[in-house]
């Protein structure tokens, strides 16, 4: 058996009309224990399973990722009562970026946002695909 390790952000389902920002902030305290401030999105993730040979199902889907900084003093832990396939929770600094699988694979996409230089704001899944078969 091979078990792989993929990392993804928190996630926010909106079943209810609020602001995406509350969202954000009550996801990370759910999903890792900690208090955030939440700035700008930073980018836009679109994965279309009619473009994408339904390799993650067949429900469309649209992420939004925003810029956040720990609030001082709090530090990321699992929850007593995690998500059932959540098994960590780590806030990994930016050059150790490139050693995780994430998911969606905008590693580098965040290191040039972080860094100020032109990244992609807006990602497709079947361009992350296309490039991965380059």
């Amino acid at each position: 058996m091979v078990t792989v390790s993929i990392t993804t952000f928190p996630q926010v389902v909106l079943s209810q009309v609020k602001p995406f920002v509350e969202a954000v902030k009550r996801e990370a305290k759910e999903e890792a224990c900690v208090d955030v401030e939440v700035g700008p999105v930073a980018f836009v993730y679109e994965y279309q399973p009619t473009k994408s040979n339904y390799i993650y199902g067949d429900t469309h889907s649209v992420g939004i990722t925003f810029e956040c900084e720990l609030k001082s003093g709090s530090y990321p832990k699992l929850p007593q009562k995690p998500d059932p396939k959540q098994t960590d929770v780590k806030w990994i600094p930016i050059s150790e970026l490139h050693l995780i699988q994430l998911y969606p694979e905008i590693n580098q996409d965040i290191v040039d946002y972080y860094n100020g230089n032109k990244y992609r704001n807006y990602v497709e899944e079947q361009e992350i695909q296309q490039k991965q078969l380059r």
